[in-house]
């Protein structure tokens, strides 16, 4: 019998090896926590750069038109962006760190590169958007392609990302179906969201 306890703790070692060789296991589920909190506090900020001190709820058409307002909002959008992402390579360097492996390798190189071709391609999307003054949709685009760039991205890390994405793309096509409420659909999708999937990722790979 302790042979036999052996032999499949020994298997369980080799296959626990093989997947940190393929996938980005250092992923932190707090840093998903801390960049759904920066995006609620983006939203609230844009928020208050739109409709204050109306509610967002009563505008369903509301153009934003105004160079000043947008350079505002993209500030904004930057600003939560960048800390996410700092956040992000931060924390999972610690638990890289605590596991023994390297936070930088080829197969976060290879993930990073998984992550970037939809997100690139629909920020220059989301820029063409801006120019041509399709503002309503602006939102529906950043869940949309932020939910293709997740799945893309899965095959290399934890599988749950891949059921993150699927919800960001059905609330940005929700978001296209509802023009004017783009705000609520992107505090949900980046906020909310995030929040609650980095919960579950951290009492279930982090502890």
């Amino acid at each position: 019998m302790k042979e036999i306890d052996e032999y499949q703790q020994d298997i369980a070692s080799i296959r626990s090896i093989m997947e940190r060789s393929v996938k980005f296991v250092s992923l932190s589920g707090l840093s998903g926590v801390l960049a759904g909190i920066y995006a609620l506090c983006g939203a609230l900020a844009a928020y208050f750069t739109i409709y204050y001190p109306n509610s967002p709820f009563g505008f369903r058409f509301h153009y934003i038109n105004e160079t000043v307002t947008l350079i505002k909002l993209f500030t904004i959008a930057a600003i939560v962006l960048g800390a996410s992402l700092l956040t992000g390579y931060l924390m999972s360097a610690r638990k890289a760190k605590k596991l023994g492996l390297t936070v930088w390798n080829n197969t976060s190189r290879q993930l990073v590169i998984d992550l970037l071709i939809p997100l690139v391609t629909g920020g220059l999307f989301i820029i063409v958007l801006t120019y041509q003054g399709y503002f309503v949709i602006i939102s529906s685009a950043c869940l949309l392609f932020y939910g293709l760039a997740l799945i893309n991205a899965s095959g290399r890390t934890f599988k749950e990302i891949k059921y993150l994405g699927l919800l960001e793309i059905i609330l940005g096509l929700l978001s296209a179906f509802l023009p004017g409420y783009g705000l609520i659909f992107w505090a949900t999708g980046f906020g909310v969201l995030h929040i609650i999937y980095g919960i579950l990722m951290h009492y279930r790979y982090d502890q």
